[in-house]
């Protein structure tokens, strides 16, 4: 029987939950579900000084509104400080583990005569147990606690991105896994996290490279099963650069409130670094039956705000109406729109959502765009005087005449705004973009006959004639 995969999502609370990390947790989410798995999400809390409540809420918040939901934890690290202690006293038992009585001062000299001797800087292991023999610790010093690195051989692992890894030994010194409070270091804490949890997959990103051969000769030294590693890479901003707030990287519900949808987001985040043959457009059901784990891109992947503007404007015009009514709802009421008496007032707001969401990429464009219908605007002084002439009114008044009697439906307010433009001898702009300043405050909305349909005849009607004066 085959080993169930667990994976696990591991952020640090020091800020809000990013692009980057979003993709991780979704890769670390598809590929437990795909698998019939375990995903574990666990809040790496160790650094007190950057970890904050409200970055651990960021994080969940970003979580939900992706839908990415956890099977086991959050965990939290700080509640685990017991267990990790309690594995570097069974460390130090075994010799895998030692104290190290170097200052900070005796690491700078250490290191300022490797540079001077073209070394690369690194602890050189004088307190190893075979080079301390009859050395003894320091008066007043608090040691920290060293992991036994190997010295010779290589470690390795076949990575799910980037095939086969293979570094020295002889590259890697021997690591602080407890420094000098008691406190464990962070690579230390994720292997104990990683056996504990029996992960079986660590999907991750590229700049973890460095940390996997440490964390697996600490997990070797504890005998425990390795993990398989996939390290993907990083996403890029358009300039070709790490992905940064530069380049507007902001929150994952910062992407929310900008009127994004979450399952546009899950699908565009998927498509960074990741492929199923040409597929653009994929349910979630989809990402879960094709990520096996297979084609994940070598490369880094590029950030496009066009290109999930496109993604989100896909899904925003797939939603049905009522659901997309329901959407914008709250964003009308930010806007001041009693939305629970738009009905009362003769405007269904359904409607006005399917008529304007061919031309809105996002939730809040679209409440924007309904703003045209769903509050009042009043034309400026100004815009009245460039655009409704005296000329302009007689046809206006002779227009809301029409209206008193047409049947209020887009064909035949097409027909009454064509027959009044012939009547008069206009040409449709004249008659349009006046008539567009005069009831939405505008000179730009969908065809006329298609706005005017959802209003109400008398808010029509009333409304023309009182700016007509």
């Amino acid at each position: 029987m085959s080993t169930p995969i667990r994976t696990r999502f591991a952020p640090s609370p020091t800020g809000f939950l990013h692009i980057g990390g979003a993709r991780t947790a979704l890769f670390a989410w598809a590929f437990a579900r795909h698998h019939r798995g375990t995903f574990i999400l666990r809040i790496e809390d160790t650094d007190l000084e950057r970890s904050t409540p409200e970055a651990v809420r960021a994080i969940l918040d970003g979580m939900a509104w992706l839908d990415l939901g956890h099977d086991e934890g959050p965990f939290y690290q700080t509640r685990r400080m017991d267990r990790y202690r309690e594995v570097i006293a069974q460390m130090l038992a075994a010799g895998t583990a030692y104290h190290c009585y170097c200052t900070p001062q005796e690491l700078d000299q250490m290191r300022e005569a490797q540079r001077a001797r073209g070394d690369k800087p690194r602890y050189d292991g004088r307190w190893r147990p075979e080079n301390a023999t009859g050395r003894v610790p320091p008066e007043g010093v608090a040691p920290v606690v060293r992991f036994r690195n190997p010295l010779d051989g290589t470690v390795g692992w076949h990575d799910m991105v980037k095939g086969p890894i293979e570094i020295a030994n002889a590259e890697l010194d021997d690591l602080i896994i407890a420094r000098s409070d008691g406190t464990p270091t962070y690579n230390f804490c994720v292997v104990v996290d990683d056996w504990d949890m029996k992960i079986t997959h660590v999907i991750r990103g590229d700049d973890h490279v460095n940390n996997t051969p440490r964390q697996i000769n600490i997990l070797d030294a504890l005998g425990a099963t390795l993990p398989v590693y996939g390290h993907v890479p990083m996403i890029h901003g358009p300039d070709g650069q790490k992905l940064s707030k530069r380049h507007g990287a902001v929150s994952v519900i910062q992407y929310d409130e900008d009127g994004y949808l979450p399952e546009a987001m899950v699908n565009y985040l998927a498509r960074l670094g990741w492929s199923h043959g040409d597929a653009e457009i994929f349910s979630r059901d989809d990402l879960v039956a094709w990520f096996d784990g297979n084609h994940l891109s070598h490369s880094p992947s590029q950030f496009d705000v066009e290109k999930l503007r496109w993604v989100n404007q896909h899904y925003l015009k797939a939603l049905d109406d009522a659901a997309l009514a329901q959407r914008v709802s709250p964003r009308l009421a930010t806007r001041g729109v009693a939305v629970d008496r738009l009905a009362e007032a003769g405007i269904d707001l359904a409607a006005v959502c399917n008529l304007f969401k061919e031309r809105s990429a996002t939730l809040e464009e679209l409440a924007d765009n309904a703003m045209t219908v769903c509050a009042e605007a009043h034309p400026s002084a100004e815009d009245l005087a460039t655009h409704v002439t005296p000329a302009v009114r007689v046809v206006f008044a002779d227009f809301a005449a029409v209206l008193e009697t047409v049947e209020w439906n887009r064909p035949a307010l097409a027909a009454a705004i064509k027959a009044t433009v012939q009547r008069h001898g206009l040409k449709m702009p004249q008659f349009g973009q006046p008539l567009r300043v005069l009831l939405f405050a505008r000179t730009q909305t969908p065809s006329l006959e298609a706005v005017l349909a959802l209003l109400p005849r008398r808010t029509v009607i009333d409304r023309l004639r009182s700016r007509l004066g």
